[in-house]
């Protein structure tokens, strides 16, 4: 299996996957938004899209479908408790179901919601441990959920489900955020060092060049994996008068904060 990441170069900093099994060169799009840099990378690629999966309705995220529908066929798949605000999804999915193309590509869907009420991840069953999480995870932070989401089931999908995630879990989230996130990341802990190490490293970067991260170094520069850190409580006691130590509580406050930076 083979996953490039491509940059829509938009004010969003939108990122779209193509997945790719290297042995027929059937390939899966995730989240395509501009038709033309998707097809492009296809062509680059020599790879052959059959499947569109969509993480979740929001329109940077479905824009593309119609385009790479007419240039290929392919089929979209998508939440089943999406299809009615995405449009002409051809399989619904639900927790548990498996996305293939080829021989080596097997995506297993996560229900993951927060960010939306209807969002999926994906996490690879064949080859090296990766997850394509559009919204739900970024870099060193979590999505927001102000837009249809809810702050307090995406603290449930985050400890119920992403945090016991192999340590060696590549991270694919849907938007290049990780410099913001970094900069979030060491206003709410000042003294990571493992942050400020990799805020170093990747503020040279450019987005198609940006360092993937694992689900290791997410428990080490995230805060919403760190719920128990006492620079982190005790920086948001200051804030919020009332701010309680319970891992719920710290999430929620860290959302809010996160939704303003």
């Amino acid at each position: 299996m083979k996953i490039i990441r491509i940059y829509m170069d938009n004010s969003l900093n939108n990122y779209c996957h193509l997945i790719i099994c290297e042995n027929t060169n059937e390939a899966i799009i995730v989240d395509p938004l501009d038709v033309d840099k998707c097809l492009a990378e296809a062509e680059r690629q020599s790879c052959r899209i059959v499947k569109i999966i969509n993480t979740h309705e929001h329109f940077d995220h479905i824009d593309g479908n119609p385009g790479v529908v007419a240039a290929t066929g392919a089929k979209i798949h998508a939440h089943k408790n999406a299809i009615d605000s995405i449009p002409d999804v051809d399989v619904g999915l639900s927790v548990g179901d498996c996305v293939e193309v080829g021989s080596t590509v097997r995506l297993r869907v996560l229900d993951t919601p927060g960010h939306t009420m209807a969002h999926v991840c994906l996490l690879s069953e064949i080859g090296d441990a990766a997850l394509l999480c559009g919204d739900t995870l970024f870099n060193a932070s979590s999505g927001n959920c102000k837009f249809g989401g809810n702050v307090h089931v995406m603290y449930k999908t985050f400890v119920e489900q992403l945090a016991k995630l192999p340590d060696n879990t590549s991270i694919y989230p849907g938007h290049d955020y990780i410099v913001n996130n970094l900069r979030f990341s060491l206003s709410r802990e000042p003294n990571n060092e493992a942050a400020k190490i990799l805020l170093a490293e990747t503020e040279d970067q450019t987005p198609e060049d940006r360092t993937v991260t694992t689900m290791a170094t997410e428990k080490q520069i995230n805060p919403f994996f760190r719920l128990d850190n006492t620079e982190i409580i005790n920086n948001l006691q200051k804030e919020f008068a009332d701010q309680a130590n319970d891992p719920e509580s710290v999430f929620v406050s860290l959302g809010s904060l996160r939704d303003n930076w």
